[in-house]
């Protein structure tokens, strides 16, 4: 992909590495320096496409295709009004050709295709949809807002497990510095053998060895949904009916068996026969295999015998028979 350049002051990010690109309404870019120059006084028209803009229309571009941001951009906006969901619709199909028509829409705008149909077709659909689309829209807010208090309440759970384990290693280390304070006055000024001090104070810190409680584990995800309370999996239907009973097949060969595996390693079948190499092995296959595909090919059919017919009457044209009249 060609390097990215602002189209007013050709500046690049290999000239420029801090550079940062902006993205406007109608899709198109301009380095952050040149949106500060131009809108200066607050508005001004696109370097490509001559369409009015504002300071305001301008946001930090996130993907390096400026087609992409601005289908993005739009996507955001049309499913802000465009926000039915499945139970608002009778049947599966009138849903999905419904998710056809937002998809359309937004493909249309993203490469201005009809786009005066496209916005008129988008408020046609606010003036029908109104209540609704105010409906779904509250509905989506206390959706998000659920979320946000989960996502909330997970961070504030493992802030409180970050402090419990910092205080518990503080302890830990203090008793530590403890044990070796104490250890040290006993070896200065106490009268009994090295040996017997530090025996003694080996036992005290088995003694004292606290038992290791295990954490709870978390009993719910993010999103507040509980686990282990929700089946995941749906249980396969019954079907009644008889049960399922294999049957060999049996095959007509029309001709005498092929001698099986035993026989043709046992009774010379392969003194003929090219031994199978390492690579053939490799791949699965073994010189017996080849000589008894040879013989069922050689065997199969021998008693075959075709349905002999009468033979056909040969047919004499009218031109036959007169020739024979004249003769």
């Amino acid at each position: 992909m060609d390097e990215q350049s602002c189209p007013r002051c050709k500046t690049t990010k290999y000239r420029n590495p801090s550079l940062t690109f902006m993205v406007n309404v109608c899709g198109h870019t301009l380095c952050e320096n040149c949106v500060e120059l131009v809108f200066i006084r607050g508005s001004a028209a696109c370097f490509q496409c001559n369409v009015p803009l504002r300071r305001n229309d301008f946001r930090t571009q996130q993907f390096e295709d400026a087609v992409v941001e601005k289908e993005v951009d739009i996507r955001k906006k049309i499913l802000k009004d465009f926000n039915k969901k499945e139970d608002d619709f009778v049947s599966l199909r009138e849903y999905n050709d419904y998710l056809e028509d937002v998809e359309t829409i937004i493909y249309n705008l993203t490469n201005n295709i009809d786009v005066d149909s496209t916005k008129r077709k988008i408020e046609q659909y606010k003036k029908a949809n109104n209540d609704l689309i105010k409906k779904n829209r509250s509905k989506l807010s206390r959706d998000e807002e659920f979320i946000e208090y989960c996502i909330e309440q997970e961070q504030h759970d493992t802030d409180l497990r970050k402090k419990q384990m910092l205080q518990e290693e503080r302890s830990e280390k203090k008793k530590k510095q403890e044990k070796k304070e104490a250890l040290i006055d006993d070896l200065m000024f106490s009268d009994l053998p090295a040996e017997c001090i530090l025996a003694s104070h080996r036992e005290l810190v088995k003694q004292m060895e606290p038992t290791v409680v295990p954490r709870m584990a978390p009993t719910q995800f993010s999103t507040g949904i509980k686990m282990g309370h929700q089946n995941l999996f749906v249980p396969i239907p019954r079907v009644e009916g008889v049960i399922y009973q294999h049957t060999d097949i049996v095959m007509e060969t029309l001709g005498p068996h092929a001698p099986s595996q035993p026989d043709i390693l046992e009774k010379g079948y392969l003194q003929n026969i090219r031994p199978a190499s390492d690579q053939d092995r490799g791949g699965g296959y073994e010189a017996h295999l080849g000589c008894q595909r040879a013989l069922a090919d050689a065997l199969y059919g021998l008693f075959f015998a075709c349905e002999v017919g009468p033979s056909p009457v040969p047919s004499t044209s009218s031109s036959d028979i007169s020739e024979m009249d004249v003769s």
